[in-house]
């Protein structure tokens, strides 16, 4: 990347409505379904959105009764339009480049639609791991989605990792242990079809 994250994803928010970027969803149900699978219906249980910004997701999240949910984004503009899209005001937002947060709690389930297949070099995903390990409580679960291996090469301008899911688990490492997979096509708002892995996986 040849500008620091933060710099780049506030002008790709500054410039484009979030409704109109490839990856937006107007209804998230694959990762909502994921999500209650994995929570087992308790509402308490802290969730946190990585890479959120401007998605519904975290607000669809509260919408349906869940109190603890937190969306972590680089970009405050992204953030803004999220929460100007939170109907119970009670989502938590933390502003911060992933790859150097340092979390101050633990949460119950991590998503990331969104960071994973833009690391395309091993110190980022090292340094994505550590994270995770640290605010991945044990016993939590991991719902991580990336292009698959036929999907798109390059998103907003950038290149990208592509992974199946067994690939994708690899990546994990032996802590985490793979309990589901699968594949998404996910129609942007221009009806285009970008393919996409997801994986669910238990911290040991």
């Amino acid at each position: 990347m040849s500008q620091d994250p933060q710099h780049h994803w506030e002008d790709v928010y500054a410039h484009r409505d979030p409704a109109e970027v490839s990856w937006y969803q107007a209804d998230p149900a694959p990762s909502l379904a994921l999500i209650t699978s994995a929570v087992n219906g308790d509402l308490a249980a802290p969730i946190i959105d990585v890479g959120g910004g401007a998605s519904i997701l975290s607000s669809r999240l509260a919408a349906a009764g869940h109190t603890d949910v937190t969306v972590l984004d680089v970009s405050r503009t992204a953030l803004a339009a999220s929460r100007a899209q939170d109907p119970t005001g009670t989502v938590q937002q933390v502003h911060h480049d992933l790859l150097t947060w340092k979390p101050q709690r633990r949460y119950r389930l991590w998503h990331d639609r969104a960071v994973f297949h833009f690391l395309t070099g091993p110190a980022d995903r090292d340094a994505y791991r550590a994270v995770l390990d640290q605010a991945l409580a044990p016993g939590g679960t991991v719902v991580l989605a990336t292009f698959a291996l036929d999907g798109p090469t390059h998103c907003s301008g950038l290149e990208v990792a592509r992974y199946d899911a067994a690939g994708l688990a690899a990546e994990l490492g032996d802590r985490y242990t793979l309990t589901a997979h699968g594949r998404h096509d996910h129609h942007t708002p221009w009806n285009t079809v970008q393919h996409f892995t997801w994986i669910t996986a238990t911290r040991t």
